[in-house]
C-alpha cells in the first residue's frame, strides 16, 4: 500500500470507530508494526493539522482516537444540541486526583485521605465514564479498587498517567501516601 492510501485507511479507520482503538489492533488489522502505525498516524496527524481540518487524532496510553479540536466545540454543541457538562464538584475532583495518582485504590482508602464518605462521588465517576472498577483486593471484605479509564485521559487531554502533574512535596505535619496506605491496611483488618 502506498503512503496516501494508508493514511487515507486510518482515518477511516478512527473515524469510523469514534472510540479509542489500540495500536496493536490496527497494527495486526493492516499487517504494519505498531511503530509502522504510530509513525504513520503522526503523519496523519499533521496532514490534518496543515490542511487545517476540524479533527486531529489523539494517543491515550497505548490506543488512538479521532476527535474534534476543542476550538469547535461551542459549534458542535449548537448543532447537536449538547448541554454543556457541568464541571466536576471539589470533591470529585479530589477523588479523581486520589485515584489517577494511586491507582488502583479502595473507596476506603480515598475516604481516610479525604475524611468523609466518598461512595457517592466514586460512583458518580463511574457513571461519568472517568472511573472503572480494577478488581477486588485479596482482604476481608473483598473491597472494589478502582482506577481512571481511557475517558479520563481524552478528557484531561494526557495521552498517559505518566504526564499527570508532579504531586508538591508533602509538609512534614501531612501524612504520606504510604501511610495512608498502611491506615487502610490497619483498617481492614
Amino acid at each position: 500500500m502506498d503512503l496516501e492510501k494508508v493514511l487515507a485507511t486510518l482515518e477511516a479507520i478512527l473515524f469510523a470507530s469514534g472510540e479509542p482503538i489500540e495500536c496493536e489492533k490496527i497494527a495486526t488489522a493492516l499487517g504494519l508494526e505498531e511503530s509502522q502505525v504510530t509513525n504513520y498516524i503522526i503523519q496523519l496527524n499533521q496532514k490534518l493539522e496543515d490542511d487545517s481540518r476540524g479533527v486531529e487524532i489523539k494517543r491515550l496510553g497505548d490506543s488512538f482516537q479521532m476527535v474534534s479540536k476543542k476550538e469547535f466545540a461551542d459549534a458542535i454543541r449548537a448543532v447537536l444540541e449538547v448541554k454543556k457538562n457541568t464541571p466536576l464538584s471539589l470533591a470529585a475532583m479530589e477523588c479523581l486526583a486520589i485515584i489517577a495518582y494511586n491507582q488502583p485504590v479502595t473507596k476506603g482508602f480515598i475516604e481516610n485521605i479525604r475524611g468523609v464518605d466518598s461512595s457517592q462521588t466514586v460512583n458518580n465517576l463511574v457513571a461519568k465514564g472517568l472511573v472503572q472498577e480494577a478488581g477486588r483486593l485479596d482482604v476481608p471484605g473483598r473491597p472494589i479498587a478502582y482506577r481512571t479509564t481511557k475517558n479520563f485521559l481524552r478528557c484531561f487531554g494526557i495521552d498517559s498517567l505518566e504526564n499527570l502533574p508532579a504531586l508538591p512535596e508533602p509538609d512534614e505535619r501531612q501524612l504520606t501516601m504510604e501511610d495512608m496506605a498502611e491506615k487502610e491496611t490497619e483498617t481492614l483488618e
